[in-house]
């Protein structure tokens, strides 16, 4: 009789032992509980610096003497000094950032046809200006453009200008105006990618002119862009407040400079009049984006 060694059988992994499909499902899963488990600390800080805030203005703007009530909203509406706030802010948030799109859009512009060193040296130079801001922005503000500034001296030197007040509306909008102006710089350099050397010859063979191509073609790819990047800077310009109150002191008047006087001032403390305002403001905020939106819903790349 031949003597036969047992056969031993080898232990094989229970994940080795399923059907393809099945361990495809178990690492989608195992992949997907990763996944929250990474996405659990934003939302817990998302929640938290975020949504707990916004809550806690909301239901304060309803609170008068420790009852619900509308006199915050009342009193918002009936004072003047209030409406003005949002009337200076409003008017600076808009022409600045329209300014501030306008020449962002003819640099980007120039910018393609610039070589690469050159062109990488100016995004660099860009993205450095746009963080410049806050005090040392209005510091730097009130040694070119101030009373006794360089450059006012000059100009008045030259006889260009008689006076020019730095911490009036029109000298805030020229500070808002250089914030905005890099922002906007950034934010539209990757648009203007979308717009292909092809296109521009062809309009040429075609006998177009720049102008032509530029309504006919530029626009429509851009204006997502365009409309995107004037609601960011809008939001950016009314909610300024480092800079105007390092600049005036706070004695000018805008929403910001408000809401941080009712909450922090020495003379009148009234956070939920303060919250009031913030609940309008951003409610303003909130019709502009619907509005931006409904335009990008409308706009080229809809319609494709």
């Amino acid at each position: 009789m031949s003597y036969q060694m047992p056969v031993r059988l080898k232990a094989t992994h229970p994940i080795k032992q399923m059907s393809v499909s099945k361990r495809l499902k178990l690492r989608l899963k195992q992949g997907k509980v990763k996944a929250i488990a990474v996405v659990i600390p934003f939302v817990i800080f998302f929640y938290l610096f975020q949504l707990t805030p916004l809550i806690w203005v909301a239901i304060n703007s309803f609170k008068y003497d420790g009852e619900w009530s509308l006199e915050h909203y009342a009193e918002l509406l009936g004072s003047a000094f209030i409406r003005q706030g949002f009337s200076n802010s409003l008017w600076l948030a808009f022409w600045s950032s329209l300014v501030g799109l306008i020449v962002a859009a003819l640099l980007v512009a120039s910018l393609r046809h610039l070589n690469s060193r050159l062109r990488d040296f100016f995004i660099a130079f860009t993205n450095m200006s746009s963080n410049f801001a806050g005090v040392p922005l209005a510091f730097a503000f009130i040694i070119i453009l101030g009373t006794n500034g360089a450059v006012t001296l000059l100009l008045k030197q030259w006889g260009v200008i008689d006076d020019f007040n730095l911490y009036g509306s029109h000298g805030l909008l020229a500070l808002y105006i250089y914030f905005q102006i890099p922002l906007a710089a950034l934010l539209l350099y990757p648009a203007f990618d979308a717009l292909k050397q092809e296109w521009q010859e062809a309009a040429v063979l075609l006998g177009a002119s720049q102008g032509v191509y530029w309504w006919r073609v530029g626009l429509p790819v851009l204006s997502p862009a365009l409309l995107g990047t004037f609601i960011i800077l809008f939001a950016n310009a009314i909610g300024a407040y480092a800079s105007v109150y390092a600049l005036t002191a706070g004695n000018f008047n805008v929403v910001t400079v408000r809401i941080a006087s009712l909450v922090s001032g020495d003379l009148f403390l009234e956070p939920n009049l303060a919250a009031a305002i913030s609940v309008v403001l951003i409610t303003v905020l909130g019709v502009i984006t619907a509005i931006n939106q409904w335009l990008v819903s409308r706009s080229y790349h809809a319609k494709r």
